[in-house]
């Protein structure tokens, strides 16, 4: 097994002559995409893996330096393709994974046939003329909170953020990556995500974009989407789905599954 295969606990599942690669975002594992992968195994070659950072990867890998910006996770998921000499691929990317894989496409547009976007946000700064749904103080607050006792803020964030009660086992689930992560390392990537602005890229993005978004999403407002959509210069189209929460293919998967199957199967002038 080599370094990337191991520090990223790389999966490939099924068979085809397509290959899509699903990654996830803050406080998740590839596990998030349980409901999904039963419906591609047999049409595709399914790549899973984990994030640097998240509760199943050792944290002994994680370098605060390199994690400091999306740009490091963009050169992981280029290692990660290049180490199964994948020539092109779907690429899904979950939350913050949807602005890693459009970061990977500036450089190797030849990599990615298109890319999903699912509850992605490339600011989620309030800003003059932009809303990513939060002020600096909420974000504050946020960093403060998770610094202060990780496991109380898990127990209150899980359900704000998938949408639910702690009952439900959506956020049971999310609840339980979420609090598998280290706690310094949860806040240095929290602190990288809620604070990077990736709008200046958005017009460097070539591949085609499928955007995705829950009709009710804590962390990326519906508005957010159609910014996405004005602004990468690549070909793209949106779809808001009647999910509720940021992180559907969990919470909601008779919603999504179908929808997300549509784009990973469709290009654009056939969604």
């Amino acid at each position: 097994m080599g370094v990337v295969e191991e520090a990223h606990n790389l999966k490939v599942l099924g068979s085809g002559d397509r290959v899509t690669v699903l990654a996830h975002g803050f406080g998740t594992d590839q596990s998030v995409w349980k409901h999904l992968v039963p419906h591609l195994v047999d049409d595709f070659r399914v790549v899973l893996f984990d994030n640097m950072g998240a509760g199943t990867t050792n944290p002994d890998y994680f370098d605060f330096n390199r994690y400091a910006t999306l740009e490091g996770y963009a050169f992981d998921l280029l290692a990660i393709l290049e180490e199964l000499r994948v020539e092109s691929c779907i690429f899904v990317g979950h939350s913050v994974s949807a602005m890693i894989g459009a970061i990977a496409s500036i450089s190797r547009p030849d990599l990615f046939s298109k890319i999903i976007m699912m509850s992605a946000s490339p600011r989620y700064l309030n800003d003059v003329d932009y809303y990513g749904g939060f002020e600096q103080d909420d974000l504050d607050q946020l960093f403060e909170a998770i610094g202060a006792n990780y496991k109380s803020w898990c127990s209150g964030f899980a359900p704000l953020l998938v949408g639910g009660d702690m009952e439900s086992v959506a956020v049971q689930e999310f609840s339980r990556t979420l609090f598998n992560m280290r706690p310094d390392i949860a806040l240095s990537v929290a602190q990288t995500i809620f604070q990077s602005d990736m709008r200046q890229i958005l017009s460097l993005v070539t591949v085609p974009c499928h955007i995705l978004q829950s009709v009710k999403d804590l962390a990326v407002p519906v508005v957010v989407s159609e910014y996405l959509h004005q602004n990468l210069s690549c070909e793209s189209i949106v779809e808001v789905m009647t999910s509720d929460g940021h992180l559907p293919q969990l919470s909601s998967p008779d919603i999504v599954i179908p929808v997300l199957l549509k784009h990973i199967r469709f290009d654009i002038s056939t969604v």
